[in-house]
């Protein structure tokens, strides 16, 4: 499963990538540290998944999304971020997981899912 990581704070992306190496059959495709960046890079890197924040400088995580979908075929966006979903701007049907609850279980959870739904 490779993995795209977008989120303006290096030390998510860090730990996100940290949390990818402990993580079977998961690794990291590449960082970004805003939606446009995001965009550049994607289609190069062919992730599988992307954990991608909610609240980015520039254009949104909820903006990009539908574009990231469009540049990489089959691509499972999560949002992320320290808020509650019921905060933030993110679709009723997206994938989302709070910041804390990255960890390698939560990642196959939430791949299981993707598939699945």
């Amino acid at each position: 499963m490779r993995v795209l990581v977008v989120d303006d704070s290096t030390a998510f992306r860090l730990a996100a990538s940290a949390v990818l190496a402990r993580t079977p059959g998961f690794v990291l495709a590449g960082q970004a540290g805003s939606a446009e960046d995001a965009l550049a890079v994607a289609p190069a890197l062919a992730p599988d998944l992307v954990l991608l924040d909610v609240r980015l400088p520039g254009m949104s995580g909820p903006d990009a999304a539908p574009m990231l979908a469009a540049a990489v075929p089959g691509v499972v966006v999560v949002f992320c971020s320290t808020y509650a979903r019921a905060d933030l701007p993110v679709p009723a049907d997206a994938h989302y997981l709070h910041k804390e609850e990255l960890r390698p279980a939560a990642l196959q959870e939430l791949w299981a899912g993707a598939r699945d739904g």
